[in-house]
């Protein structure tokens, strides 16, 4: 049975029309934008083809920034192009989930590394108001923003490596794996252990442990590696290939 997904948001909340931005940045460079992050955020669902001509409709502009965007999308790796034509939002296979979650450990590990070195006093108190936010959303039980204030605790920790190169890969490589996130903190328990690994991360922080919150880290994001690839085995992921799904096109007109 096909599975039924979100359709695709034209516009992203507080962006207006594409037209009236298109002063300060190309139409290409807009839709790519407003595509990009609607795939990182799951939005789309892996599978689901990507129709130039309903885009470019639902956007009210010319296929040709379409066109330019979903090319920059398939190099970057967030779709991919079909046998017959057209594109589909990639779907990652069981060894590429892998090979992420693998080299994220390693990169925000080190970043971890940097941070519990290069941090200076009061730097950390924003980390410890991520905690407090994330365990306040889980009391009351708002699951559905626990990846948002996850993702800000782990931006704030990354940025106290003062290593701008290092940051940029991390991101590169989480914006593929952040749809999944949702996997990984759907569980209140998930979500627990998950808040209580930020506290010790803080905590070998503080102390400038940098071995032990190298190693913390890389533990964190395996950790997270193995429940994605547990939700992927019980939905039937077994073999190198991609799991297919029946051809789903994305709806531009929708607004949810």
């Amino acid at each position: 049975m096909p599975t039924k997904t979100k359709p695709i948001e034209t516009e992203l909340p507080g962006l207006g029309p594409l037209k009236a931005m298109a002063e300060r940045k190309s139409l290409g460079q807009m839709v790519y934008e407003n595509l990009r992050q609607t795939i990182v955020r799951g939005s789309i669902a892996p599978g689901t083809r990507l129709v130039e001509s309903q885009i470019a409709e639902a956007q009210g502009i010319s296929r040709t920034p379409v066109r330019e965007a979903i090319h920059k999308l398939e190099r970057e790796r967030f779709v991919e192009r079909l046998p017959h034509g057209g594109f589909s939002v990639l779907e990652l296979s069981r060894e590429e989930i892998v090979e992420t979650f693998g080299i994220r450990s390693v990169l925000e590990g080190y970043a971890a590394r940097l941070a519990a070195i290069n941090h200076q006093p009061g730097q950390l108190k924003p980390l410890k108001e991520k905690i407090d936010e994330f365990q306040r959303l889980l009391d009351a039980k708002q699951l559905k923003g626990l990846p948002q204030v996850n993702t800000e605790f782990h931006d704030l920790l990354y940025a106290l490596s003062n290593s701008p190169r290092l940051i940029r890969m991390i991101d590169a490589l989480r914006d593929h794996i952040y749809r999944y996130r949702r996997i990984i903190l759907k569980e209140a328990g998930q979500a627990q252990t998950s808040n209580e690994d930020h506290r010790l991360i803080l905590g070998s922080i503080r102390t400038r442990d940098a071995a032990g919150v190298e190693q913390l880290v890389r533990e964190h994001i395996l950790r997270g590696q193995k429940m994605v690839l547990n939700a992927f085995e019980s939905n039937g992921f077994r073999s190198a290939k991609r799991l297919r799904r029946p051809m789903r096109t994305a709806d531009p007109s929708g607004t949810r």
